[in-house]
């Protein structure tokens, strides 16, 4: 079944092309119960980073309709206000709704204390929310860290230097998240920051389902959320755009590590994990927990 999106998005003429998408006018007249996912983007890019999340939401078996939400308490500048106003919604319009799943985003504001952070408080007020509220959550990078340190009192740690590129992780404990997965799993990272290794293995409501040599723990798990502190949603060039970025501002920044071939082109080669982990949390964090009734 497909991804439920507005025919207006720029998501949906994008992902039409090789991902199954309907638009809600259709959706309508399928008997079926879509499952309800939430997106917070706080992501600069927005489109983009919507374009990445839809993706790898669109080809899995269910029906799923988006939410897409933003935070109040900071309208970012690098996505137009017409879009955001015709696609986002803030979070007090769902805050008496209950949601099947949600995703929490990245943001590129590692180097702030989360309490200097402006929307910080508003986002602990959506992350208790869903806590409650929705039967699993996907936090990606600083969303995930956010996450580790709200709810484990993880804290995260500056980096010597930025962790940026494709690096290697195995699993380390079984679980369904990882069902059909490579033995070696590629995952993008691309942050200054990590977190305290020593206090997430003594954590005993945290579970560690890959790591990598280099990048440390970067899939974890408890009761019911998944946190992953890399970008297994980034698409093919997104790190080498960064590293443009970062260069254009008069940054030290070195090439991202294993991800351009002999002619500095970038190999596209997490894909295929990047799929297997979206639509694993979707059919067996969300969808086989679920209540059929959402109030249930």
């Amino acid at each position: 079944m497909p991804l439920i999106i507005p025919k207006e998005i720029p998501a949906y003429k994008i992902l039409g092309k090789n991902a199954f998408v309907i638009s809600k006018e259709k959706a309508f007249h399928q008997d079926i119960r879509p499952l309800e996912v939430l997106v917070l983007n706080l992501m600069p890019l927005k489109i983009e980073t919507e374009n990445q999340i839809f993706s790898l939401l669109a080809n899995s078996p269910l029906q799923v309709n988006i939410t897409l939400i933003s935070t109040k308490s900071y309208i970012g500048k690098n996505t137009l206000q017409s879009h955001l106003e015709r696609f986002y919604i803030n979070f007090a319009e769902v805050s008496n709704k209950k949601f099947d799943g949600a995703i929490v985003t990245g943001a590129p504001i590692e180097h702030l204390n989360y309490e200097d952070v402006t929307y910080f408080d508003e986002l602990i007020n959506i992350m208790d929310y869903l806590r409650v509220n929705c039967t699993s959550t996907m936090y990606l990078c600083w969303g995930a860290m956010a996450g580790l340190y709200h709810f484990h009192k993880i804290n995260k740690i500056s980096l010597d230097k930025k962790l940026f590129g494709v690096f290697n992780h195995k699993s380390i404990n079984d679980d369904l998240l990882l069902s059909g997965i490579d033995e070696i799993v590629k995952i993008p990272h691309s942050r200054h920051s990590g977190v305290d290794e020593i206090a997430i293995r003594q954590n005993k409501d945290l579970k560690v389902l890959l790591n990598g040599e280099i990048s440390g723990a970067s899939v974890l798990k408890d009761s019911k959320d998944i946190f992953i502190l890399g970008h297994p949603e980034y698409a093919k060039y997104t790190l080498l755009n960064e590293y443009q970025r970062d260069l254009d501002k008069g940054f030290k920044i070195d090439l991202p590590k294993d991800y351009l071939d002999s002619n500095n082109e970038p190999i596209f080669s997490w894909r295929s994990s990047a799929s297997v982990l979206f639509a694993n949390w979707l059919n067996f964090y969300v969808y086989q927990e679920t209540p059929f009734k959402l109030n249930d």
